[in-house]
């Protein structure tokens, strides 16, 4: 069991706490439904088949921290995780990408994943392999053929190892150990390495991976790989080596087994700009596939079973987070079965101007500490006294009502445009301490503001 499993839904929220401030409800919300899943994991077979999770509608403008919430519990919940918009879909028979290709990509990060947990786990074995790998470049073994060998066919005589001279031995020992102490990353060696044939496509035949087709996988079984001699140096050398040697140990028919069972348990899918698929009752022009792409989208997430290259995958168990700012149109503008599936609606409030300061200062990832440790990286330690910051979110908070309502997302904007000259000239300053204050905000940024304008093009 993960460590995630044994977290209620108080310490999630608590843990969402660090990186998302406000939107107490959304948070809620999505603890809950990972908490569902914890829950119905420890309930008999018969039951946990009858038991389906009730995927999340979030509402609220650009900025407010939807795609977060999803994104920061996928990490702390160790699930696969994707994002789609569901802008980029259309029905079946126009030009583009199928609703079947957001579950095909979500094995793919859940076999990534899995893939990840494996190298870790043969990591010590494989550092040993490579090394020793490096030690044979650096050292070769001489081979030679047993005399005659080759006259009356003793196969099994045919390489024999010359016995090594105490030198060589010693020189292997002495590089063993400096190869251990990182002294001689940067020197270069030579190495065989596998080259991937270049794919073949085929003429007049749609995307394979749409029919959970991959004919990389099936040519490359087919076609030999060549071995290319390179020169790099062993830093080079042994990631490259590391890579070759994990595959080696790693039994990708487990791994396989294992992500397709953990997208389809613990698989989220966040579907953002819902609302732009909402048709808001018109079906002429552009708009005509809208409610196709809904009706597409309503087998997956109301359960069915897709094809991948890893095989079929069920998608009644995936966690589906719908999102949309419906400013434009409303959640009951979506055909009613797919209003069904989304049975709980979450509204994100709008951000305020204590947020900002807030979302400035508190969060882990806070846009303060971002460019104080950027600015460190040159030797510079900058500073933002309190009546600058809150000057900062006042100054977001005003633009977002005098314009379009972009959230949180505007701090960013300010920011940079109150630390462009320090950003630009940090290599070359004496000076190593820099006081952002609000004079200096209003100094860098005041004008621009004043000029409605002028603001609108450049925050």
């Amino acid at each position: 069991m993960h460590d995630f499993d044994k977290l209620t839904p108080r310490q999630i929220v608590a843990e969402l706490d660090k990186y998302i401030i406000g939107q107490r409800e959304a948070k809620k919300a999505v603890a809950i439904a990972i908490r569902n899943r914890i829950r119905r994991q420890r309930l008999p077979e018969e039951w946990r088949k009858e038991v389906i999770p009730k995927n999340i509608l979030l509402i609220g403008p650009t900025g407010v921290g939807k795609t977060e919430i999803a994104r920061r519990l996928a990490q702390l919940s160790g699930s696969p995780f994707l994002k789609v918009e569901a802008t980029k879909f259309t029905e079946v028979g126009y030009v583009g990408k199928n609703v079947d290709s957001m579950i095909r990509d979500l094995v793919e990060i859940a076999v990534s994943m899995v893939k990840q947990e494996k190298v870790k786990e043969v990591e010590p074995k494989v550092k040993g392999l490579v090394d020793e790998r490096i030690l044979d470049a650096l050292v070769p073994i001489k081979k030679q053929s047993a005399p005659f060998a080759n006259i009356f066919g003793f196969q099994g005589f045919q390489q024999q190892e010359q016995p090594e001279d105490y030198d060589a031995k010693r020189r292997r020992a002495e590089l063993k150990e400096k190869l251990a102490n990182g002294e001689i990353e940067d020197m270069e060696i030579e190495i065989d390495i596998e080259v991937n044939q270049p794919g073949v496509g085929f003429v007049g035949m749609p995307d394979m991976e749409d029919m959970g087709i991959d004919f990389s996988q099936i040519l490359g079984n087919i076609i030999p790989k060549q071995k290319k001699r390179r020169r790099i140096k062993i830093s080079e050398a042994r990631r490259i080596l590391t890579s070759i040697e994990s595959e080696k140990l790693i039994d990708m028919d487990e791994v396989v087994q294992k992500a397709v069972a953990l997208a389809q348990e613990r698989g989220i899918i966040f579907i953002d700009e819902l609302d732009k698929v909402a048709g808001g009752g018109q079906s002429h022009g552009p708009d005509v596939s809208r409610q196709g792409v809904q009706r597409d989208l309503l087998p997956i997430v109301e359960g069915t079973t897709v094809s991948t290259k890893y095989g079929p995958v069920r998608t009644d168990f995936i966690l589906f987070i719908g999102a949309g700012a419906f400013h434009m149109s409303k959640p009951t503008d979506l055909i009613p079965e797919l209003q069904g599936r989304f049975p709980i609606r979450v509204e994100l409030e709008p951000l305020k101007e204590e947020d900002f300061v807030r979302i400035l200062t508190e969060p882990e990832n806070a846009l303060i500490k971002q460019y104080k440790a950027l600015l460190y990286t040159e030797g510079i330690e900058l500073e933002f006294t309190d009546d600058a910051i809150r000057q900062i979110a006042k100054i977001a908070f005003k633009l977002n009502e005098k314009m379009e309502n972009i959230g949180a997302r505007r701090l960013y904007t300010v920011v940079e445009k109150v630390l462009e000259d320090i950003m630009f000239d940090a290599p070359e300053v004496e000076e190593k301490k820099i006081v952002v204050d609000s004079e200096f905000v209003g100094k860098k940024i005041g004008s621009i503001v004043q000029d409605e304008n002028m603001a609108a093009y450049i925050l």
